[in-house]
């Protein structure tokens, strides 16, 4: 698991002075411990799709947000990604929890790769997690993996990438923060 003090010390390195989404159960520990910080301000939103608009305002403003939103609010923003960061080219780090990875990697080992209509329906499998990459690749969004504080430099190096492609990226966290 990664530390949610972990990653906002990371943010406070990387200048973050925003953090814009909706609350899910991976990202509560983080959220709660952002409440309080001094420097960052969390912005919370009724629907992922105004996550990345705050953003790109907020950006153009000359501020560093993030957005930190779950797969499942991904999917119902993708017009909104399309829209701003992406066709605008505005450099901000997505950090998506990734909803279903843990349970459909233990049933199967790994992501399948092949997705039917079988496999979404299946009760044991949590559909959100095999679409979660094949969308953010027909998306044009690349992305990392962060699964426990061991691969925070994963995350700090998001914060470059933006920078020098002058394009959003995402980072995936596959477990819940503590």
């Amino acid at each position: 698991m990664a530390s949610a003090r972990a990653i906002i010390e990371l943010f406070d390195r990387q200048g973050v002075t925003d953090v814009i989404g909706v609350p899910d159960n991976s990202s509560a520990a983080l959220y709660s411990a952002l409440a309080g910080h001094p420097r960052i301000r969390v912005r919370s939103v009724t629907r992922e799709g105004e996550a990345f608009a705050m953003a790109m305002g907020l950006w153009m403003g000359g501020r560093q947000p993030v957005l930190l939103i779950q797969n499942t609010g991904l999917f119902e923003s993708g017009d909104a990604l399309r829209g701003t960061l992406t066709r605008m080219r505005v450099p901000i780090v997505c950090i998506v929890t990734y909803r279903g990875y843990g349970k459909t990697m233990r049933g199967f080992g790994k992501i399948p790769d092949q997705l039917d209509a079988e496999l979404l329906s299946r009760s044991d499998v949590d559909n959100c997690a095999p679409i979660t990459e094949p969308t953010l690749r027909a998306w044009g969004l690349p992305y990392e993996f962060l699964h426990t504080d061991e691969d925070l430099g994963v995350l700090e190096a998001a914060f470059q990438q933006v920078r020098e492609a002058d394009a959003p990226r995402a980072v995936l966290v596959t477990r819940d923060t503590t």
